[in-house]
């Protein structure tokens, strides 16, 4: 089988088990669509107004049914119709994707650049002081919950020192389109810090593990003897050699800074896929969730492949790409 046509196929059976595996977690929750979408007005629906909405949904007929019917839907193009913000799914991923873009996309990459260099210091001065405090501040990050770190930087930055908006993407009151350039990237610094101090840790731990083993290779020995300084050794073969699993990382991080993406736009209000994946979890809107579940399944395993690919180019012992 050609490779192209395996990597779609692998892709499919992903997808096809992705949404399995969330359509069976949202019917063996405890929430009730009927119930949520209703709200306040619930103490004023009859039984039979009730069924009539579950029938209009399609939730009186039984689990494989609805299965079946949604994924015939999104095979024509339709991802179904979204109860917690009475539109189309399609258009509320296209009003929120802009937004998630701009704070997961630039964290990811902030997070690499950050994270790659802290790992290439703390190698290059292993044993310092230096390295000790680079290693102690990945651990802390590491092993401190994003909201826990969003709101922690929301209490000191927005409400005691009042540098940072409270929440939101813009101001409040102020419709998206108004809202300009500086405003926007001022509501963005917040949210995006604490996405990116969440994503260091693991690039710049393993950077430094591999670049420390580059600086105990043979050619580094024969290039000291040679001469060569440390900073010398660390630009002209650190960097390459520590490149690969810095990238590695990288990618298979994409999928923790979606995840942590999730937590940190609940926490600053901001208007993304995040936030609509708390929102459609806790309102039993299953097509929205199936259809975010979906698209951030492609997003992890295309950089995962893109990671394989990558270093392939990069280290061809790992064979031919």
């Amino acid at each position: 089988m050609p490779v192209l046509a395996r990597l779609l196929l692998r892709q499919i059976l992903l997808l096809v088990v992705v949404a399995l595996a969330v359509f069976l977690l949202m019917k063996a929750s405890p929430v009730d669509p009927v119930d949520a979408y209703l709200g306040p007005a619930i103490a004023h629906a009859s039984p039979e107004q009730k069924a009539q909405i579950a029938a209009a949904w399609g939730l009186d007929r039984p689990a494989k049914e609805q299965f079946l019917a949604w994924a015939g839907h999104v095979l024509t193009g339709d991802l179904g119709f979204s109860t917690t913000y009475n539109a189309p799914v399609a258009q509320v991923m296209a009003d929120r994707i802009g937004a998630s873009l701009a704070l997961t996309g630039l964290a990811w990459l902030l997070s690499g650049i950050m994270g790659f260099g802290l790992g290439l210091v703390a190698a290059a001065v292993q044993g310092s002081w230096l390295d000790r405090g680079i290693r102690i501040y990945c651990y802390v990050l590491a092993s401190t919950p994003t909201f826990w770190l969003a709101m922690l930087m929301l209490m000191l930055f927005s409400v005691r020192l009042g540098w940072t908006p409270v929440c939101c993407a813009g101001p409040v009151g102020v419709p998206q389109d108004e809202v300009d350039f500086l405003a926007r990237l001022h509501h963005l610094v917040l949210p995006l810090a604490a996405l990116t101090l969440f994503g260091v840790a693991q690039i710049a731990l393993h950077t430094r593990v591999k670049l420390i083993e580059v600086l105990q290779s043979d050619y580094v020995l024969l290039a000291r003897a040679q001469g060569a300084g440390r900073v010398d050794i660390v630009l002209r073969h650190g960097i390459r050699n520590a490149a690969l699993p810095a990238l590695t990382a990288l990618m298979a991080a994409s999928g923790e800074i979606f995840g942590g993406s999730i937590l940190a736009e609940q926490v600053f209000a901001w208007p993304g896929l995040g936030r609509a994946t708390v929102e459609a979890g806790m309102k039993g809107d299953v097509p929205l969730l199936l259809a975010i579940a979906m698209l951030s399944a492609v997003i992890v395993s295309s950089a995962n492949m893109i990671a394989d690919r990558l270093s392939r180019r990069i280290d061809p012992r790992m064979g031919v790409a």
